[in-house]
Order: C-alpha cells, then structure tokens, then sequence
C-alpha cells in the first residue's frame, strides 16, 4: 500500500523506509518548523508587546487585532508545510462572510472557532513546538555527531565513538517518527477531517431518506392500486358466484378462484406492510410496533413510552430493527416470548428487543449486519449480547435530532 503519511511509510516498511524520500521529508518538515517556530516568536511577541505599549492611545488595538489575525498566517503556512508528510490535502472548514465589505469579513473571522483555534496552535507551536523540533534534531542527530567527533579533542574518549555509532542509524525513525506525531497534531487542530465526515453523514442520511421515500411510496402503490384491484375482483367473484348454481361445476371454480385471490390479496397486504407500513406513518412507532407484535407468534410485550412523533428515518429504522428482531426469535432462538421497551432519552432513542431463546446469535449474520448497518445509516450505534443459552438481548441507541 502507498504510504501518504510519515507514520504510514514508518510503519509499513520499516526497512525499505530508509531507502525512500519520507527521512528527508521529515527532517525538511523539523528543520522549517524550528524556523517558522522561531519567525513566529520572535514577530507576535513584539507584535503583542508593541500593542499593550500603544493601547492607551488606540493604536494598540488594532496591532493586536493583527496579532490575533496573524495566527491565521501561521496556520496557512502550517498546512503548506503539512504536505511534507502527509500527503492528504489539509482542507479547512471557514466560514464564508455573510456580507461583502471588510467589516463583515472581520466580524466573520473574529467570530469563527476556527480564527481562535489557529490563534491558540500558534501560540502552542511557538511557545513548545519548535522548540521540541530543535531538541529532536539535536539528539537525533547533533548528539551522535558529538560522541563519533569526541576522540579529536579527547584520544581517551574513545567509547563515545561506539555510542555516537550506535546512535545515528535510529535518528531517521526518531525524527520520522516525531515529524509524524507533529503532523497528526498539526493535522487535528488545523485540518480535521470534520468536514469531510459530516458530509458523509449528509449524505448517508440523504440516501436513507431517499430510500424511506421510496418505500413509502411502493406501500402506498400495492396498497391504493393493485390491492384495491384485486379487492373489486374479489367483489365481481361474489357477485358471480350469486349467478352460479350453488350445487354447479362454474360455482365450484368460483369459489377456488375467489379462495385463491383472497389469500393473494392477503400476501399482498403483509407484503406492503413489509414494504412500509402505513401505521408507521398515519400513527407512529408506538402504533406500529402494537400492530407488529400483534401479529407475531411469539407473545410480546411492548412498554413504548415515547413523548411525541419520531423523525421518520429514526422511526422506520426502529420498527424494521424490532421486526427482524422479532423474526430472528421466531424463526431460530426457540424463544417463548420477548419483550419490546423503547424511550427517548434527552434526545436519543433508546431501543431494545429481549428475548429468552437459546442465544447464540451471530453478530456477523447477515440480517444482523444488515441491521448494524441500517442503524449506522441513521448515525447509531447497536450492540448484540446473546450468550449460549439465552437470552439474546438487542440494544438500540440512535440520535433523534
């Protein structure tokens, strides 16, 4: 695999690493970190200085403004060197002004986190981390120069030449791996990967939602269109068996015919609610698990305590997690009964599903997975206990924001 961090490239081919740019990369990074770190010290601190001297004639303000601003240039010239090693682009998450002109754009920056957090890394970088840069490089690789030059002004001192060796082929991974532990730091205060995370939950939630649409809209089509059909079908059927003998051949073939089509129309109607049911949307979670455990073999005790209505992708996520996990009991733990509990929690949806089969369940199944992952979609969390045995307990939390 290609290495896009120093700590990648260190871990993964700790010998053939030696042979490859990253050393450099990380010496290169150390090396303009002492002198950004230095720079930087040397011009806010007299920045600061110069704006507490000139505060009480108002001209001091606006230098420190400056100074407060100037951590925004640190951080710019943070995430350029950041590429040194780790090659992943080093987005940010500012805010945009939210008008034209200076005096938005200054009220933006001095509102936004991101102008107080770069402020405060600068202050951490000038303050400690340049100067561990220079403390590393110094034992990486100042210290083993010293101890193999150390015979010329001492002929005795002969064993230091031994230490100074033994020294020199670490400093690569010292310095390597301290670039990296750097960078990582750089990398989370400057450049975190929020954004990116957060659009893929936007984007996990858009997919769900388009998905639950679509379901609904599939249940409202066997529903309103082929079940009704076949409903009025059905109806014709009676009619003409009236017609018929009661004692003919055509009457007889009616009433397999109209036998047939009910229990069609039956499958169709545990099909849509299988689809979406329409309890989940006219009534809520708490009428559409009554319904559901209802109709299971197994008996269920259902305790829902929930104030008011869900969003509706917690709410479908919960029912279909209560219905495999109902059918998971039916169909393989042997269980008796279960017992369905759900309440919401400040703003979290707390589910769990109980039952007292044999246990045993496998957490890698592939409706179990299906689960996890359905539950994942909708940014929660589920965990699984069910120990040879029984009983299997099935635990739900997701965010209802």
């Amino acid at each position: 695999m290609h290495a896009r961090t120093a700590w990648q490239a260190l871990a993964h081919h700790p010998l053939a690493f030696l042979t490859t740019l990253w050393p450099w990369r990380a010496l290169a990074y150390l090396l303009s970190g002492v002198g950004v770190g230095a720079l930087t010290l040397v011009v806010l601190v007299s920045g600061l200085l110069t704006g507490l001297v000139l505060l009480p004639v108002g001209v001091g303000a606006a230098v420190l403004l400056a100074v407060v601003l100037g951590g925004g240039v640190v951080a710019r010239v943070e995430r350029w060197r950041l590429r040194l090693v780790d090659l992943d682009p080093a987005a940010t998450d500012r805010r945009a002004p939210d008008a034209p002109g200076a005096r938005a754009w200054l009220r933006t920056r001095l509102r936004d986190r991101l102008t107080w957090r770069e402020l405060g890394f600068t202050a951490v970088s000038m303050t400690a981390l340049w100067w561990m840069d220079l403390l590393v490089l110094a034992f990486a690789l100042a210290l083993p120069v010293l101890c193999v030059t150390a015979p010329l002004d001492d002929p005795g001192a002969w064993p230091w030449v031994v230490i100074g060796l033994a020294l020199l082929p670490a400093a690569p991974y010292t310095v390597t791996g301290w670039a990296g532990a750097r960078a990582a730091l750089t990398r989370l205060v400057l450049a975190p990967r929020d954004a990116e995370l957060t659009e893929v939950r936007a984007s996990r939630a858009r997919l769900v939602g388009a998905f639950d649409a679509e379901r609904r809209r599939i249940e409202r089509d066997l529903h309103d269109g082929a079940q009704q059909r076949l409903v009025s079908v059905n109806v014709l059927l009676g009619l003409a068996r009236l017609d018929a003998g009661p004692d003919s051949p055509l009457g007889h073939q009616l009433d397999a015919i109209q036998g047939e089509l009910t229990t069609a129309v039956g499958e169709l109607r545990e099909l849509s609610r299988g689809v979406h049911p329409r309890a989940l949307t006219d009534q809520g979670l708490a009428a559409a698990l009554t319904n559901l455990t209802a109709r299971s073999p197994l008996p269920v005790t259902v305790d829902v305590a929930l104030p008011g209505p869900l969003p509706a992708p917690v709410a479908s996520t919960a029912y279909f997690v209560v219905a495999e996990a109902l059918a998971n009991a039916t169909k393989h733990s042997g269980a008796g009964r279960a017992e369905v509990q759900a309440r919401l929690r400040t703003d979290t949806l707390v589910l769990t599903v109980r039952d007292d089969g044999r246990g045993g369940a496998d957490p890698a199944g592939r409706g179990l997975t299906g689960l996890a992952d359905r539950v994942a979609a909708a940014d929660g969390i589920l965990r699984l206990s069910s120990p040879s045995g029984g009983p299997t307990l099935l635990h739900v939390e997701m965010p209802c924001h």
